[in-house]
Formats: C-alpha cells, sequence, structure tokens
C-alpha cells in the first residue's frame, strides 16, 4: 500500500524571517490525544484542535490555539497517474520508482489526502502556568465534552502549523486501514488477488450447484467459466455434469 498524504495551508504567511527549523519543530511537537473518529471516506471531516506551546522568552506561560482543520475526502489516486506526478522534475531514480508502480498496478493502492487551515478558525490566548498543569488541565476538559474529534498537541509557537502537520499525518494513517475497507466495499479499489481468486472460486461451486438442481443453467455455467477463462480447469466437471443431465 502507498499512501501519499498532501497538506495545503491556506491564509498561512511563514516568510523567511520567521521560519523555524521544520525538522526541530516536528521534534518537538508531541500529539497528546488524536481524534477518536476515523477521518471520513466518502465526505469532508473537521477536526477540532487545542494547540499548546510555551512562550519562548517567558516562563511559565502557555500559548493556548483553538481551531478547526477541514480535511478532505481521500481521493484514489491511480499508480500510473503518480508515477507521472513523481517525474515531474525528478530524475532517473523516480522514473524507475515510476516504472515499478506501473509494474505493481494491481498491488497498490494510492490515496491521496489533503487538509486545510485557516487562521480565521483561530482562537488564542495566554495562561499563566506550567505546561504539564495545563497540558492535565485540557485534557480533562477534552475527554468531559465527549468529542470523537478533538484533539490535543503540544508543540513550538513559531511556526505552529508545523505542529499541526505532524498532526494531520497521525490521523490520516490512522484512518487509512478504514478508508481502504470501505472503499473496497463499494468496489472502488481493486481487490488483492488471492482474494479475487477466492470469490471466483466460491462462484463457479455455487454455479455448479445451480446447474446440477436446474440444467437449464448448464449454459450460463459454461458462459461463466468462459468469461473467468478458466473453462479447461472446469472442462471434465462440466461435461459430467451435462451427460448426467441427459
Amino acid at each position: 500500500m502507498v499512501v501519499y498524504n498532501e497538506q495545503r495551508l491556506e491564509s498561512v504567511c511563514m516568510d523567511k524571517k520567521q521560519q523555524f527549523d521544520y525538522a526541530y519543530a516536528m521534534r518537538n511537537t508531541e500529539v497528546i490525544l488524536t481524534p477518536s473518529r476515523r477521518l471520513e471516506t466518502f465526505g469532508h471531516t473537521v477536526v477540532n484542535y487545542l494547540l499548546l506551546s510555551e512562550l519562548m522568552d517567558s516562563v511559565n506561560q502557555v500559548r493556548i490555539r483553538e481551531g478547526r482543520i477541514k480535511a478532505h475526502r481521500p481521493e484514489i489516486i491511480t499508480p500510473q497517474s503518480f508515477g507521472h506526478m513523481l517525474l515531474d522534475g525528478f530524475g532517473d531514480e523516480a522514473r524507475k520508482y515510476a516504472d515499478f508502480l506501473q509494474e505493481h498496478e494491481r498491488d497498490l493502492v494510492i490515496l491521496q489526502y489533503g487538509f486545510v487551515i485557516r487562521k480565521e478558525d483561530i482562537r488564542q490566548y495566554v495562561v499563566h502556568e506550567k505546561l504539564a498543569s495545563v497540558v492535565d488541565q485540557i485534557k480533562q476538559d477534552v475527554q468531559g465534552r465527549n468529542d470523537p474529534l478533538s484533539a490535543i498537541v503540544v508543540g513550538v509557537d513559531k511556526p505552529w502549523e508545523v505542529s499541526l502537520v505532524k498532526l494531520m499525518v497521525e490521523v490520516m494513517q490512522k484512518s487509512v486501514p478504514t478508508n481502504v475497507r470501505e472503499m473496497q466495499q463499494r468496489n472502488l479499489l481493486p481487490k488483492d488477488p488471492e482474494e479475487e481468486r477466492r470469490d471466483r472460486e466460491r462462484e463457479i461451486e455455487q454455479e455448479f450447484k445451480r446447474a446440477k438442481d436446474d440444467p437449464s443453467r448448464i449454459s450460463h455455467l459454461g458462459e461463466k467459466l468462459q468469461e473467468y477463462g478458466v473453462f479447461e480447469e472446469y472442462e471434465d466437471r462440466f461435461f459430467n455434469l451435462l451427460k448426467s443431465s441427459r
């Protein structure tokens, strides 16, 4: 399975003077509570977050940001399309990987996730307490709300958006199995080849049983075997059934 995560930050401006070391910000972000509900497979999801960060030049002062993140419906991308995306601006290694994707197309599921952080949705305030104490209080409050789409993150004060990116990556990773399963149930994704084989065998066995009980269905059974390209495999059994029906 291949999962491609896309994040878009709307109305967020971080010029070069304000940028923090991205890797440092990711390392210093801890997701305290992720939503208990997974991202919707066939619709948008709104995650309600509280982001806690210590003020850089102050002691025992914690900024709390409350806001919403809109996660878009996950989109299915064909391995071929994903391969073309990789080739844009990359070299030979990307081309080799693109070729691999196309060769193993039946075995791959590629989903694209997107989400939007809007500054106009954000409420923020500062409390004068130790971070650990604030975390405990916020956690108790959120758990009391019984909101399955609430999240708590402890991160950096600048650029705080990076901390939310880490949150959403975790949420997406947890949602992938459910999203894939629900897409498969609606036949939107290719099944595992072994699962397809088992389903085909079960269907053929059912058709043999029906044809035995109702000889008028023998011709339909033959057409089904031809359709699946397995007539030779069942040829002897088919003709024995045909003879016994006469």
